[in-house]
């Protein structure tokens, strides 16, 4: 919702409280003082009650007035056709049409009625001049900004030499033709009869000739102006356009910031009474009836004058606020004329002239010198790329039609790649995901089978108890029994192998002996055998602290995946969202790059350079000039629209009262610097 929706709003409701304070009689429910009835329903209104007074005037005119108003509909601004159809449907007419037929109370009433729909259609067709001129001003920095990288870089300057060469050389073409053809109609009418009665070939002959001498002379006035280069020619026009184009953005924020500071700028009270000292309260109504008038002059004057580009920003103020100061209409209705003509019927006509004549006329004629000053049209800036592409369409035809069979086979292995690599590294890792989750036995992670352990520690007990049984003298020299078998079995269990070791230290003191016996073979296989084991038992630790660890190792093969996904998609929807407009993330720092542009030069808290804020002098009384403000009115407007995308519903209220703050130029510079460095540590969360 923009700024100018709000100030509508505000000025509505100031012109109800004027009526209600300064007014003997009100439009709703309640009863009117000054008629004394006790029911104030226009449709059951009898003539008794008024007197000469047409009831459906009175409904006519009620009617108008609801519909202007901005609570009555939920688009508080209408458009210029409907504000016409509006005050045509209030019929403005001649007092002396009715003096005859109505009491003094009636005319009054009638009169006040008539004002009030003055007042609300210069409310709307208010809003509705804010609204354009911040259409038609806010733009114009993009193109300003795109004359400036054209002169900031030899580049930029040599392709847009190269984009207006066409152009260029049609003017070229076009001025010597016409000066051919103007100097053939010249020879032709100072008498050269041999001419008129030549033949075609002869006159084309001598047209031609002409065109040739032409050339010549443009080419040696050329040559004698100092010979510019065509980067010099086209540097030369791109400044032209660019002081062009910062001419009409001053004129316009100039005129916006008029509207905004002059226009229907009541200055009432809390109570609704025009602030003006100890003043009579009968003089309010005919107080704010001027302010009405004055606006409605204001607005007529700047539409008139806001595309003069020839003067300067004070010549425009200048002359806008004498003629509104040298306006006869304003003057109040004089009282000796007999029958004098109703200041509503004057201004609504001129409202009506407003919206029908001067309102197309200031957009046509902007829209014209926008396209004039602005950047060439989208054919100028890309009919080279767009002529290659032509040219080399057949080539690039013939190469599509060879290699057909390889481009299919290039997309069909792009498919299937794709869809590979989505179920094997997104599909499958999210099922071993929830399967570790759910405790699924197929999803645990393992080094070795687990019956693997088991088998290799009963078979090395059963080695070791058969090697004890098989030689006894190393469990003592008696045959085991069965509860030296079952400690032995114990032993082993518990990693202790005596009995084979006992063996294998005495079969080393003769190692051949023992080898022919195989009693040491046999005690090297059982320690083979019992490290086997050991190794067994470390791996099954490792075993455990995988299976403790199966959800992480499960998301740590899930993470290419979906950081492949998300960086695909995070670039599809930067690609496609550039089209549909801004994201969210170039919303939150254009709303920086405006605060930062509004921080001034001389503050303590930043060092950039103030464009908008700084430029008010001890001259303005610490107060933005009228050009400054519509500049800032501006980059408000940015803000709010920006503002409204970043924040959420309850901080983005909050954010409004602050501009509105910021907006007040009233509360001078100092403090507008103060608003916006505390915009920007307050909602410093959403802006970065």
């Amino acid at each position: 919702m923009s700024f100018v929706a709000d100030q509508v709003r505000r000025i509505d409701i100031q012109l109800d409280r004027l009526q209600l304070s300064g007014q003997s009689f009100i439009l709703s429910a309640p009863p009117s003082p000054i008629l004394t009835t006790s029911s104030f329903d226009t449709e059951h209104r009898s003539d008794e009650v008024f007197k000469g007074l047409p009831p459906l005037r009175i409904r006519e005119l009620q009617a108008a007035v609801k519909s202007l108003s901005t609570a009555s509909s939920s688009k508080p601004l209408l458009s210029s056709t409907r504000i016409q159809y509006l005050l045509e449907q209030g019929s403005f007419r001649p007092r002396e049409t009715l003096a005859s037929t109505q009491s003094e109370a009636d005319a009054s009433y009638e009169s006040e009625l008539e004002w009030l729909l003055i007042g609300k259609a210069t409310a709307q067709t208010y809003g509705l001049i804010l609204n354009i001129l911040l259409e038609q001003t806010i733009p114009l920095s993009n193109d300003i900004w795109y004359w400036e990288e054209v002169l900031g870089s030899y580049r930029y300057t040599g392709l847009y030499t190269i984009q207006t060469s066409p152009l260029r050389l049609w003017d070229w073409s076009k001025d010597i033709y016409e000066d051919a053809w103007s100097r053939l109609d010249s020879r032709t009418r100072d008498g050269v009869k041999a001419l008129t009665f030549a033949s075609l070939a002869d006159r084309w002959k001598h047209f031609y000739g002409l065109m040739k001498e032409s050339v010549r002379e443009r080419s040696l006035a050329d040559v004698q102006r100092h010979v510019m280069s065509p980067f010099a020619l086209s540097r030369a026009e791109a400044r032209k356009k660019q002081h062009g184009l910062k001419r009409l953005r001053e004129m316009s924020a100039s005129g916006l910031g008029v509207l905004m500071d002059e226009g229907l700028s009541f200055d009432t009270d809390e109570e609704g009474a025009i602030a003006r000292g100890n003043q009579a309260g009968s003089q309010d109504g005919e107080e704010w009836k001027n302010v009405v008038a004055k606006s409605v002059a204001l607005m007529e004057s700047i539409l008139r004058n806001i595309t003069t580009l020839e003067g300067g920003v004070t010549d425009f103020e200048d002359t806008i606020f004498a003629t509104v100061e040298d306006d006869h209409e304003l003057a109040q209705e004089p009282s000796s004329e007999e029958n004098p003509i109703p200041r509503p019927l004057v201004l609504s006509a001129r409202l009506r002239s407003i919206l029908s004549v001067h309102v197309p006329q200031h957009t046509a004629v902007s829209s014209y010198l926008a396209k004039e000053y602005g950047r060439p049209s989208r054919l100028t800036r890309y009919w080279l790329p767009v002529t290659a592409l032509l040219l080399s369409s057949s080539t690039l035809l013939r190469i599509f039609i060879n290699r057909k069979a390889e481009i299919v086979t290039w997309v069909r292995e792009l498919g299937t790649t794709v869809i590979d690599f989505w179920e094997n590294w997104v599909v499958e890792p999210v099922k071993k995901v929830i399967g570790t989750i759910r405790h699924d036995k197929d999803s645990e992670v393992a080094i070795m089978s687990k019956g693997s352990l088991e088998s290799d520690r009963a078979s090395l007990e059963r080695m070791v108890v058969d090697f004890a049984v098989d030689n006894p003298d190393t469990s003592g020299g008696a045959p085991l029994t069965e509860n030296q078998i079952a400690n032995v079995r114990s032993k082993v269990k518990e990693g202790d192998l005596t009995p084979v070791l006992r063996a294998y230290e005495r079969d080393l003191r003769k190692p051949f002996m023992g080898t022919v016996r195989g009693d040491l073979v046999r005690a090297l296989l059982i320690q083979v055998q019992k490290t086997k084991v050991d190794v067994e038992v470390a791996v099954g630790g490792i075993d455990a602290l995988l299976k403790s660890q199966e959800l992480v190792f499960g998301f740590v093969g899930l993470t290419p995946g979906i950081l492949v996904c998300l960086g695909v998609s995070r670039w599809l929807g930067s690609f496609f969202g550039s089209r549909r407009g801004i994201k969210q993330g170039k919303k939150q720092g254009q709303m920086i790059r405006i605060l930062r542009a509004m921080l001034p030069a001389y503050s303590s808290l930043s060092s950039n350079i103030d464009r908008i804020l700084s430029a008010s002098t001890s001259a303005n009384n610490g107060m933005l000039s009228y050009k400054e403000h519509g500049l800032l009115l501006c980059e408000i407007h940015v803000l709010r629209q920006n503002a409204q995308r970043v924040l959420p519903g309850d901080i983005h209220r909050e954010f409004l009262e602050e501009v509105d703050d910021l907006v007040d130029i009233r509360m001078g510079v100092n403090r507008q610097l103060k608003v916006v460095e505390r915009m920007r540590w307050a909602y410093a969360r959403w802006l970065r």
